[in-house]
């Protein structure tokens, strides 16, 4: 059963699996994979301390991410936002997530987020915001699936699809 847990160096293989298959549909790009292998621990870490608002650049939201795992295989990740920006207002909410290709279409998407939902609310959100480019009709059917209320769809400078932006009470 696939369950979130915290980044961790147990799951370094899969996740660069993960990462490739990111990469062969174009995004994710900017990650050298190579580098990314060889500093993994250090990765993992950087990735456990997001939370720490003492530790942010300015600017920078805390954010907690969790991975989806099933046995040792990485799954996808999701992004838990404590707050919001006004950048993070028109675009990626309080959660994002993204499951890897291979394993898409499969419920995870639909489970992540459920998952996700519960981790906001034990951090004490009521209510969280969450956004999908238009034409992403497996995105939104999640969103929607959850509970998502579609309160508007926005044009957001600079990207190149417009934007609708859910709420989800919690």
């Amino acid at each position: 059963m696939a369950f979130l847990t915290t980044p961790a160096v147990d799951y370094r293989d899969s996740y660069l699996k993960a990462l490739s298959e990111f990469q062969e549909e174009g995004r994710q790009k900017e990650i050298a994979s190579a580098e990314l292998a060889s500093n993994f621990t250090s990765f993992v870490q950087q990735l456990r301390t997001q939370a720490d608002r003492n530790k942010l650049e300015p600017g920078q939201v805390p954010c907690s991410e969790f991975w989806l795992v099933e046995g040792n295989e990485y799954l996808g990740r999701l992004l838990l936002r404590h707050e919001l920006n006004e950048r993070l207002r028109q675009k990626g909410g309080h959660i994002g997530y993204a499951i890897r290709p291979s394993r898409r279409k499969q419920g995870y998407g639909k489970l992540i987020l459920k998952h996700g939902l519960e981790q906001a609310k034990i951090s004490g959100l009521k209510r969280v915001l969450l956004t999908s480019d238009k034409n992403n009709h497996s995105s939104r059917a999640i969103i929607e699936s959850n509970g998502g209320i579609l309160e508007d769809i926005i044009v957001v400078e600079g990207w190149p699809s417009p934007v609708c932006r859910y709420w989800i009470s919690l």
